[in-house]
């Protein structure tokens, strides 16, 4: 399979076309930084609705960072991203793991018991800080760590932040980190169950792809998700040499799949960019490097299914003012100023500058 069909099928997969095909809910919309969600949606729809608009709801869900969900989604991806054995739920912490271990706590009994706390604490809409030293106060000391900067004892975030789904919390749209209660009401998972659909989704929206991929995604190993995988139904290719699998059903899309040439402005945390094969998308190493850094991601410029460039934005007053660089060549004025607008449409600015 080579890598030109494959960028031609995401693109299309993705929304990135204009089509109305709105599938990457399917896994969610990344929304770090904040704002990053609806600039995704501008690039894929005209009429881009708001983060609490009727219908969607904004939560820490994949590796417990923030995404807009279809409402309806949120109780089911809630089973389905519990982890399966103290193994796996272990495996998704990382400063926690030697305190949680020196205490005798396995990692799936300190999932239940951080969410149960979360549940005690969210009835209402509280800010981060405050749900945290809340919680800290429900769990034992092996939950929680010193934190210099603030001279405080916080519950370790990756936890905190990885239980807020099945601790039936949400977060309320509007920049500033605050929690409430979720919609609808859903019990506390008792076990894992329906995480083959939302491995079945990464292949369908970011494949021809492999478990390891779709796992990292979710936010787990290999092992941890393998109870979870079937090739029934999958269809299997060569890929940069090794051995990717897409759902048989999109087999048809797959080989149709022709290259747009329309140019997007798509944010950092764009699920376009959240695939796990960047080789793939971005082969220079260079420029990958120039697009996922350490810190403080540009957004991307897509020409097609390419990365073609980056951008990035200031805003002062009411204007926004957006910075592009390409990697070759320049782009064309007149399509790049009519993406800046829906972008500043977004952002509530009422003028764009390019730059």
């Amino acid at each position: 399979m080579k890598r030109e069909q494959v960028l031609a099928y995401r693109w299309q997969a993705h929304g990135l076309g204009r089509d109305g095909d709105l599938g990457v809910l399917d896994l969610g919309i990344p929304d770090t930084p904040y704002g990053s969600a609806r600039a995704a949606l501008a690039a894929r729809m005209d009429d881009t609705p708001a983060e609490d608009a009727d219908g969607y709801t904004l939560a820490w869900t994949f590796r417990g960072a923030p995404h807009l969900h279809r409402t309806a989604d949120i109780p089911q991806l809630a089973k389905a991203l519990w982890p399966v054995s103290d193994a796996d739920a272990t495996s998704r912490l990382v400063a926690e793991r030697k305190p949680l271990k020196e205490a005798g706590i396995g990692g799936l009994e300190a999932f239940v018991t951080a969410a149960k706390a979360m549940r005690t604490v969210v009835k209402k809409a509280m800010p981060k800080g405050e749900v945290s030293a809340a919680v800290t106060k429900e769990l034992p000391a092996a939950y929680s760590y010193e934190c210099r900067g603030c001279e405080a004892t916080h519950i370790y975030g990756g936890l905190f932040q990885q239980v807020g789904l099945p601790g039936g919390v949400r977060l309320v749209p509007g920049g500033k980190t605050t929690l409430t209660k979720a919609f609808d009401t859903y019990p506390l998972p008792k076990k894992a169950e329906g995480l083959e659909n939302v491995i079945r989704a990464y292949l369908r929206l970011h494949g021809p792809a492999t478990l390891a991929e779709a796992a990292g995604y979710v936010g787990t190993s290999q092992a941890g998700a393998k109870h979870a995988w079937s090739q029934d139904g999958l269809a299997d290719f060569e890929l940069n040499g090794k051995q990717v699998w897409l759902p048989e059903e999109q087999l048809d899309a797959l080989s149709k799949a022709k290259p747009g040439k329309q140019l997007r402005l798509i944010p950092p945390g764009d699920p376009y960019l959240q695939l796990r094969d960047r080789d793939l998308l971005v082969p220079d190493r260079q420029r990958q490097k120039e697009l996922w850094r350490p810190l403080g991601n540009p957004g991307a410029v897509l020409v097609g299914p390419e990365v073609a460039g980056t951008w990035r934005t200031r805003m002062s007053g009411k204007k926004l003012t957006l910075t592009v660089q390409a990697f070759d060549g320049k782009f064309p004025v007149k399509a790049l100023q009519a993406e800046a607008e829906r972008l500043a449409a977004v952002r509530g600015a009422a003028t764009v500058d390019l730059a």
